[in-house]
């Protein structure tokens, strides 16, 4: 008796080449042209290796070598309009998008030319120098720049998606990051975020299988990133990273899963880098044998292979490729070492986009302020109704203007700050978030970055540390890093200060920390007036705005007018005229000082009070001209005494009016302890009425 076996034979490479072309539909000049971007990408990569070597190239550079085919891959999925985010390694990211972007054979090699630019610091590059290597964007085609901080994009990438959400676009984001990122809160923040809301965003891990040394089995129990997500409810994909057309596909089903409203998708491509993470890393970690075999996977082999197998390359064809790369290459050298060096005066530039306060403004503010003081406006409101109405203006003003945050929906937030936005707007314009500071933080960068001005509430500002990365790091420093060729018009609203006896956690005066990062404004109005001029201001700038409220200030009444106003940044207000000791302060420290000059005054000692309104810009003229006629200053905050912003105010009145203080100056600030729970110990511990009239004392004897 015979068995009979019946075999299938496996499919050949041709016809796993051809599918994956019939299915795709592409020509072969699409085809060839991937192959193009992948041996420029390379050529680049050998290139900074080159010159890194040789000390030419100065600075980190992390390569993609060995990763094009992922970048080539993913962008190749996409249409024009749609957005990209990038790591430190991405330099592939950006030359696949830009070569997408360039319609024409001169215009991609300008793109060529602005990448290896900007690689070396030179002006002529894609932000003129200052971004470098770990730092190239496109923002204005679509490419929202790439990041030093591991996992820093992907916040970022939410925001950019949850703007096409809101807009009722098709658009997608692509979202590359590596397996290390995978590790980082960000990641799963961000994927909770995005599954949540059903956003259009494609998370492209690329798993090099290493994070720095460490292999990426040492520190994760499973072994794909991809099965992870299913917690989140996102469809995880691992696929061949060495393979153009295997990533280029997988990248089209998620797109269009995400433009018919389907929500993200993540996709791990398995994949290696040819060199170390960085120019310094010896790699001892990796074997001879590992590395070899990883590279019979080249990816420019492997593409070469499949329009061989197809018969839509030649060698002939490829040769002529090899030589046209090199030359693209050659004149991008040229091109860079003809770019001069960034100017040195164009250090500052750049790190602010230029206001939109105009004359109009600022006069109407003075008026207001007069009309005020001479009991001409009789409306009177909370600070907290100041708020809303300021918000509820600016939503109706632009439909750019969206609220989110933590309970910011139907209950108002915990004082009341949003009330009735969410009925009148809806929930997609006031949106309550999860619990996740640092993605309310990124999606309010990403948001900004495609149009869109945000304002995202942080609870308290005790809580605004853990959104660090992504205000400080992502949103006030790319239109640096970037050039000046962006602009983040975002709000963090928040609220911090003493006074409720609910402890360390949730009564500090964090605004120093704000203020030490250029490219972020920061603003503690003390009066209803002040808090919606200043809100209005904050949403129709073009920065980054820290806007701090004081919680024991949102039930204090003030006159407001009627009319439509902002306040300009950079003016500070003199609360109460005087001629014997200048007072500055801010935030509800404005409440305890005017009442020490209420009481001082009947000591015969005038007190001039200085509200600053705005930490950041300062209007430190206001200052120094009252500091010129009292020759006294004292500074007063609620933050903590050895590292408050008073202590900046008063090193700058120490350089511009020196010559004219009559006694050293003093400082009323907290006591530097954690804010204790106890009633009779917040009080101490914090600014008060006795205190400051004994500091105005001292420096007038």
């Amino acid at each position: 008796m015979s068995t009979e076996v019946n075999t299938v034979a496996s499919p050949s490479r041709l016809e796993i080449v051809s599918a994956m072309i019939e299915e795709q539909g592409l020509t072969k000049e699409e085809l060839v042209s991937y192959l193009r971007q992948v041996m420029e990408i390379r050529k680049l990569e050998n290139t900074i290796a080159n010159l890194l070597s040789k000390a030419v190239l100065k600075g980190a550079s992390h390569l993609y070598a060995g990763e094009e085919a992922v970048a080539v891959g993913a962008v190749a999925a996409l249409r024009d309009n749609d957005l990209i985010t990038s790591t430190h390694r991405g330099h592939g990211h950006a030359h696949a998008h830009g070569d997408r972007s360039a319609k024409t054979p001169e215009a991609k090699q300008e793109h060529y030319n602005k990448m290896m630019a900007e690689v070396l610091g030179k002006s002529g590059g894609y932000c003129k120098g200052k971004g470098g290597s770990m730092h190239i964007a496109d923002v204005e085609h679509g490419n929202l720049g790439a990041t030093g901080i591991v996992g820093g994009n992907i916040p970022v990438a939410v925001g950019a998606a949850l703007a096409q959400k809101l807009r009722g676009t098709d658009q997608v984001v692509v979202c590359f990051f590596g397996d290390g990122a995978a590790n980082t809160g960000n990641f799963h923040e961000s994927l909770n975020m995005a599954s949540a809301w059903d956003l259009p965003v494609i998370f492209v891990v690329e798993n090099n299988m290493y994070g720095m040394s460490v292999p990426f089995k040492k520190v994760t129990k499973l072994p794909d990133v991809a099965s992870r997500v299913s917690a989140y409810g996102i469809p995880g994909e691992v696929v061949d990273g060495m393979d153009v057309l295997v990533v280029r596909g997988a990248v089209e089903k998620a797109a269009a899963r995400a433009r018919r409203g389907e929500g993200p998708t993540l996709i791990e491509c398995k994949t290696y880098r040819w060199f170390g993470h960085s120019h310094s890393d010896p790699r001892a970690y990796r074997t001879r044998e590992e590395e070899a075999e990883w590279k019979k996977r080249d990816p420019i082999t492997v593409i070469k292979e499949n329009l061989e197998a197809v018969k839509m390359l030649t060698e002939s064809e490829f040769e002529a490729l090899e030589t046209a790369v090199e030359g693209k290459m050659e004149t991008a050298l040229a091109f860079s070492n003809a770019s001069p060096e960034p100017k040195a005066e164009e250090v500052d530039t750049d790190v602010y986009a230029p206001p939109k306060f105009t004359a109009a403004d600022y006069e109407i503010d003075r008026r207001l302020r007069e009309a005020i003081a001479g009991g001409e406006i009789e409306r009177e409101i909370t600070y907290a109704q100041a708020l809303v109405e300021a918000a509820r203006e600016e939503m109706l003003h632009d439909p750019n203007v969206f609220i989110m945050g933590e309970d910011v929906g139907l209950y108002g937030g915990a004082y009341g700050a949003t009330r009735g936005l969410y009925e009148e707007f809806g929930e997609w314009r006031v949106i309550d978030t999860p619990i996740s500071e640092a993605t309310i933080g990124g999606a309010a960068v990403g948001a900004s970055m495609v149009g869109m001005r945000p304002i995202a509430e942080i609870m308290y500002v005790d809580f605004t540390p853990l959104a660090m990365d992504q205000v400080a790091n992502q949103g006030a420093k790319n239109r640096y890093m970037f050039g000046g060729k962006t602009s983040v018009p975002m709000v963090i609203r928040t609220e911090g200060g003493a006074g409720r006896a609910i402890a360390a956690h949730h009564s500090q005066s964090l605004e120093s920390l704000w203020t030490h990062f250029p490219g972020i404004y920061v603003v503690m109005p003390s009066t209803p007036y002040d808090a919606k001029g200043l809100l209005k201001a904050a949403v129709r700038d073009d920065n980054p705005v820290m806007f701090i409220e004081h919680k024991m200030l949102y039930k204090e009444k003030g006159l407001v007018p009627e009319e439509d106003y902002i306040i300009p940044f950079g003016v500070a207000d003199i609360k109460r005229p005087g001629k014997d000791v200048t007072l500055v302060t801010y935030s509800r420290q404005v409440l305890h000082a005017l009442e020490a000059a209420k009481m001082l005054a009947e000591e015969n000692i005038d007190v001039e009070v200085i509200d600053l309104r705005t930490l950041k810009p300062l209007d430190i003229d206001t200052i120094v001209t009252s500091v010129k006629k009292t020759g006294r200053l004292v500074g007063v905050t609620e933050a903590y005494e050895n590292t408050s912003f008073i202590n900046e105010v008063m090193a700058q009145v120490n350089e511009q009016a020196f010559d004219y203080l009559d006694a050293p100056m003093m400082r009323v600030a907290s006591a530097n302890v954690p804010v204790p729970r106890a009633e009779v110990l917040e009080d101490e511990a914090i600014p008060n009425v006795n205190r400051i009239m004994a500091a105005c004392r001292k420096v007038v004897s």
